[in-house]
């Protein structure tokens, strides 16, 4: 049966969805016409809106951007290629392989979801290769689909937006919560138990969407690197003359690396120390560089590693205007309160967290950016919260869990992925889609009946 639906879904987006781009673009569109019409407000200054939105977000787009592309190059560094490539080697069925892919992008997903994405793209890559070199044929844009799984979860997990922002000294939110510690949002043992029931289950989800083994869409060829290439057409005279010099024993040397990674290091050790598990945005990005300069090695290696992962955050910097845009009609028309005060008017104490999990949901659909959505949509749920006596840090685990779940139908975040993968966004939304809804019931449990029990 899943195999059915998984296949009827995938062939309509196949058909259907465009460029994540051009999904913007259509939803600025949209956004406008609902605003015009749920609201008082004119097309003059809709346009006003989305033009004084349009680069509200430069600050968040950079940490996101720097987000993903310091997990991207840590994904990519050496020695976690090679780990990669010696998993690759494990699945022994097709079946195996789905699962193995889906849960390496759950498991990284929970540590940073810019690693869990790089890692899940190119696991969904290195297995099907290594898996198709012996014989057995995993369908790709399934396993590209499974390697997307961190995105799904990573609002469970240390890269949390609202968790993190609510807890950061003097956040927007701060006169009206204080601080409110990570005890209380993504490390409660409801969550936890959450994500657990996650990894368990939503890989087996997608290992039964597998086509018959006739009909299944085998990976391409890798093609050979640069470097091969360079090699076999010789020419590397410029370059032995230039690795002789100062200038590249400098680029070469580990000790400027590791100056680096010692004292950032002592640093995050001070952090922590002097201010308890206080994990932040900015801490993250922190580490993910510390992390990627020292799987790297050199400075060199390391900067051409950013240079090869930059790409995959060129459509995302596009996009984040956009998107910012159309958190500015939505916010300045007032669409994005009638959206989430219709859910939430309908809750009870018990339900409430449930019917902001799923205004959220909505809202990402507009807004694919965790932190930016909770600056907008954040105040209007903790308003809703006080007045219904709901938990703080239940709301925020419920906004979190709403953001990611429709994840699965929104392309933007796919993008890294797709560069990995070579694939069409189109090629794995119908999969995705699938998992949502195993996921809805999941998060759905997990943010309403597990907190009774836990």
């Amino acid at each position: 049966m899943l195999y059915r639906l998984g296949l009827a879904c995938s062939t309509f987006t196949r058909a259907f969805i465009p460029n994540p781009f051009i999904f913007a673009i259509v939803l600025t569109g949209l956004t406008a016409v609902l605003a015009m019409t749920l609201t008082p407000t004119g097309p003059a200054e809709v346009v006003g809106l989305w033009y004084g939105g349009f680069w509200n977000l430069l600050t968040f787009a950079m940490q996101m951007t720097v987000i993903l592309l310091f997990g991207y190059v840590l994904a990519s560094s050496p020695p976690v290629e090679r780990a990669i490539d010696r998993v690759a080697r494990i699945p022994k069925t097709a079946t195996q392989a789905i699962v193995m892919i889906t849960a390496l992008a759950v498991i990284f997903g929970a540590i940073s979801w810019g690693l869990g994405l790089i890692i899940g793209a190119i696991s969904a890559r290195r297995v099907s290769q290594n898996c198709l070199e012996r014989g057995i044929r995993v369908h790709y844009p399934l396993a590209a689909a499974a390697g997307f799984s961190g995105l799904i979860v990573f609002n469970c997990g240390f890269s949390a937006s609202a968790p993190l922002l609510v807890n950061t000294p003097g956040h927007f939110l701060s006169s009206e919560i204080g601080l409110i510690g990570l005890e209380n949002t993504i490390l409660t043992g409801y969550n936890l138990v959450t994500l657990l029931i996650f990894l368990l289950v939503i890989p087996f989800v997608y290992a039964a969407m597998q086509p018959p083994e006739h009909e299944r869409l085998t990976v391409d060829p890798e093609p050979p690197t640069p470097a091969a290439e360079n090699a076999l057409a010789g020419d590397a005279s410029l370059t032995d003359a230039r690795d002789r010099t100062v200038a590249a024993r400098m680029e070469r040397s580990y000790l400027m690396s590791w100056a680096v990674v010692v004292v950032g290091l002592g640093y995050v050790v001070w952090h922590f120390m002097t201010n308890g598990f206080d994990l932040n945005l900015n801490m993250v990005n922190f580490i993910l560089l510390l992390a990627g300069m020292a799987a790297h090695g050199t400075p060199i290696a390391y900067v051409q590693a950013v240079d090869k992962a930059i790409g995959a955050c060129g459509q995302v910097a596009l996009q984040f205007p956009f998107y910012a845009g159309i958190m500015g009609i939505m916010s300045g028309s007032g669409l994005i309160t009638i959206f989430a005060a219709g859910l939430v008017s309908i809750s009870t104490e018990f339900t409430f967290p449930f019917f902001a999990m799923l205004s959220s949901a909505i809202v990402n659909l507009f807004v694919p950016s965790a932190g930016g959505q909770w600056a907008v949509q954040g105040p209007v749920l903790i308003e809703a919260a006080r007045n219904i006596g709901a938990d703080m840090g239940q709301t925020i685990i419920a906004f979190g869990y709403g953001d990611q779940l429709t994840n699965g139908l929104q392309p933007m975040w796919m993008l890294p992925l797709l560069g990995v993968t070579k694939l069409r966004a189109g090629d794995i939304l119908g999969y995705t889609a699938v998992m949502m809804i195993f996921g809805l019931v999941i998060f759905g449990a997990g943010v309403t009946l597990l907190p009774l029990i836990l």
